[in-house]
């Protein structure tokens, strides 16, 4: 009989299952591809081996007569089963496992290509900016593969300026798992009703908690930055809104913290045009917002509707325009 044990090259070397381990024990033979990651398992755990040349298929002659044999092909790729052989998973990935692969594809290019090679953090600011937006457009389209598909692209910045920044030998290098690191402390700080014992009653104190923790670590991070937590320099709600963002979504965003950190609503008319005066676009766009905020809309989005509506009716248009 042929057992042939496929495993993971995501999960580490002898973290196999028990079945797995029952079947290398008791096997008569057991057959492994050069090179497999789980040989080192195999010689601590005091089980023989014989090393074959083919990573994806056991020799011909195999299993012999009577006897079971245990063929470790190289791990990853889908196994070829020969007919009358048993396929046993040895090893399974856990949820998120495959973003290893990711993280060695984007090592190797940084070293074997070219073009990988040279790109820097400017170099691909860029990217960072129109990544999010092809995902956007993916998803209003309701292709949810195209939209999967994008924010792998997505995914990618993160990645690649992570890897750039492992390459600097100075205080300010980091990795990906830093990066991860950053966001799960940021995640678990910022959920105590999760992660801690404090209760909550629904969304809004959660939304009133993180405000009230993000507020804690402003006032830390200023004080680290030898700043005063009072006066001048005290920090702001608004702290931290990027102006780089559209001008639509900066508005919103702004009246967001404002309004949470109970700012009267009132501000966000701003002045009113005098009689005689100009009229204020910009003052009469940030109030188009308020009010779609107080219908509970994104003001960003509903604009993006209203413009692939208008195209719509300009494709309409330009059909009977050129077929009277």
């Amino acid at each position: 009989m042929l057992i042939v044990l496929a495993t993971s090259p995501r999960v580490a070397p002898g973290l196999l299952s028990w079945p797995a381990w029952q079947a290398l024990r008791s096997a008569d033979a057991v057959l492994a591809a050069a090179g497999h990651p789980q040989l080192p398992a195999l010689d601590e755990a005091g089980v023989r081996y014989q090393v074959t040349d083919d990573p994806g298929a056991p020799p011909p002659d195999t299993p012999p007569a009577g006897g079971v044999v245990v063929w470790l092909p190289a791990p990853g790729a889908e196994p070829r089963v020969p007919p009358g052989a048993e396929l046993l998973h040895g090893s399974a990935d856990l949820p998120g496992a495959h973003l290893m692969d990711l993280v060695a594809t984007m090592d190797r290019l940084r070293v074997e290509c070219p073009w990988d090679a040279r790109q820097t953090h400017a170099s691909l600011v860029p990217h960072l900016l129109e990544e999010p937006y092809e995902a956007l457009e993916a998803f209003e389209s309701g292709d949810e593969q195209a939209f999967c598909e994008e924010l792998g692209d997505v995914l990618l910045q993160v990645v690649f300026h992570a890897r750039i920044a492992a390459e600097r030998d100075d205080d300010s290098s980091f990795t990906i798992d830093d990066v991860a690191d950053g966001i799960v402390a940021k995640l678990v700080r910022r959920h105590p009703h999760v992660f801690a014992d404090v209760t909550v009653s629904g969304a809004d104190e959660v939304n009133r908690n993180w405000d009230e923790i993000k507020r804690e670590e402003k006032r830390a991070k200023a004080e680290r930055h030898g700043r005063s937590g009072s006066g001048q320099a005290a920090p702001s709600a608004l702290d931290g809104v990027p102006f780089g963002q559209p001008a639509l979504a900066l508005a919103a965003q702004l009246q967001r913290r404002a309004a949470r950190a109970g700012a009267p609503a009132e501000l966000a008319r701003l002045a009113e045009a005098g009689s005689g005066e100009p009229a204020d676009i910009g003052g009469e766009l940030f109030r188009l917002v308020a009010a779609a905020r107080a219908a509970d809309r994104d003001p960003e989005m509903e604009l993006r509707a209203a413009a692939r509506r208008y195209l719509d009716l300009v494709r309409r248009w330009e059909r009977g325009a050129t077929n009277p």
